[in-house]
């Protein structure tokens, strides 16, 4: 037999009342709002638009499909439980899809989760939950049915007004379940679907942002701290910080490898080291100038190698922007700080100038200067062999570079971000002399 259930409570307020009274201009403007509230004081914990940031709030004009790709702690649940609740409330007999990876997550995050449908909704408007019948009743009529990822034969047949995905990269039948959810919306004048998830680079997330009638909000673990442990807070960005697992799982970023490139994702993180990092044999610091004062970097790489003959990403102090003057004294300062045993800058846009900054900045800098034989990419090959042997490692998150690195291809290609692989190629000039030595860099440097 059906049984009705509802959490008890009510949901935890996004930040507290006290962070929030700093927002009115005076006593008197706090004791107007207060005054508004009427003898349900209480009633603002359950006003979503009270709560709610910008980045949570449902987009205006004509749209299909909101798509939220955010990190963990984004609100992204809340938000979506927020969205069917309104709709929910507002639009008596209105039919609802809720689809999860699978039936237990379904009732565990969207119905009876901290921020489920059960607990966000104000006693005056309770819903019957019918776990046996996967189904969730309103007061006005209003029901929403509970849908499982595993099997997307169960969404043919139902019709619907509006859905919510939840997790949706997740699924292991992604493209198959979401075709059949779409094709149940046939209700109603403007069917919609919310589709909340962590970003992974799936077929069906691609698809998604380049269908017309999406919305795309983006969004980070960062732009809800407020409302989470600072302890949780640290301990996520301290640990996941600049690494590939960080960027998608707390920043919301897609990340995806290029085809036929020389360095995948898997390959940098496992070049990523934690402390302690060994003593330095030697320290090189690799350099490529920008051909002008706009656009391109100057690609400044702190690169080391130790005992083991294990070369170590030290310090990315790359600089976009700034003067010949300016990058040089960046590279001066990094020497004397690391106690470099060599900078070795790329000549082959103004070889004299390059000089002549650099000595500028430090006249007794251990400076040498090379020339490109042969393209980036075919320069970068042996260097990336090295990462493929294990024999060099990230001491320290370097975002851009690793993009860079990873947006270089076979073929000569470059899908990274900018215009030139600047960082990526500061680093393939250190450590081919650093770790390649003159007989097999000879082909790839001709030193001036």
């Amino acid at each position: 037999m059906a049984t009705a259930e509802r959490r008890r409570g009510p949901p935890a307020p996004l930040v507290s009342l006290h962070a929030l009274l700093p927002s009115f201009a005076d006593d008197a403007a706090y004791a107007q709002w207060r005054r508004a509230q009427g003898t349900n004081l209480g009633a603002y914990l359950y006003d979503w638009r009270f709560w709610r940031r910008p980045d949570q709030t449902p987009p205006a004009g004509d749209w299909r499909c909101w798509l939220i790709l955010a990190g963990r702690g984004f609100g992204k649940t809340r938000t979506g439980a927020e969205w069917i609740r309104a709709e929910a409330e507002r639009t008596p007999g209105l039919r609802i899809a809720l689809v999860a990876a699978n039936l237990a997550d379904a009732r565990a995050i969207m119905v009876e989760g901290e921020s489920g449908l059960l607990t966000l909704t104000p006693p005056d408007q309770p819903i019957l939950f019918e776990p046996s019948l996967r189904r969730l009743t309103w007061p006005n009529g209003a029901m929403a049915t509970l849908y499982s990822a595993a099997e997307p034969e169960g969404l043919r047949g139902p019709e619907h007004h509006i859905a919510w995905a939840d997790e949706c990269a997740k699924w292991d039948n992604g493209a198959a379940t979401w075709d059949n959810l779409a094709l149940s919306l046939r209700l109603g004048p403007t069917p919609r679907i919310v589709a909340t998830t962590t970003p992974r680079p799936v077929p069906l997330i691609r698809r998604l942002m380049a269908e017309k009638g999406t919305v795309l909000t983006r969004g980070r673990m960062a732009d809800n701290a407020l409302n989470l442990p600072e302890s949780f807070v640290a301990a996520m960005t301290g640990i996941y910080g600049g690494t590939r697992i960080g960027r998608q799982e707390l920043d919301g970023q897609l990340i995806e490898d290029v085809d036929g490139a020389l360095w995948t994702r898997a390959l940098i993180e496992a070049a990523r080291t934690h402390p302690p990092v060994p003593a330095m044999v030697r320290v090189v610091i690799g350099v490529d100038p920008p051909a002008g004062t706009q656009g391109d970097a100057c690609g400044i790489l702190v690169v080391g190698r130790d005992a083991a003959g294990h070369g170590w990403v030290l310090d990315d102090a790359s600089i976009a922007g700034a003067t010949p003057e300016g990058w040089a004294k960046i590279v001066a300062q990094r020497a004397a700080q690391w106690r470099a045993d060599r900078v070795v800058a790329e000549a082959n846009n103004g070889g004299l100038m390059v000089e002549s900054v650099l000595r500028a900045a430090a006249p007794h800098l251990p400076l040498r200067l090379v020339r490109a034989a042969q393209g980036k990419v075919a320069r970068a090959e042996p260097v990336a062999a090295l990462y493929e042997q294990g024999r060099v490692h990230h001491a320290t998150p370097c975002q851009m570079l690793e993009d860079e690195l990873c947006g270089l291809a076979i073929g000569g290609t470059y899908h990274g971000p900018g215009r030139s692989p600047d960082r990526a190629d500061a680093l393939v000039w250190a450590l081919t002399d650093l770790m390649l030595g003159r007989p097999m860099g000879a082909p790839r440097i001709r030193p001036i």
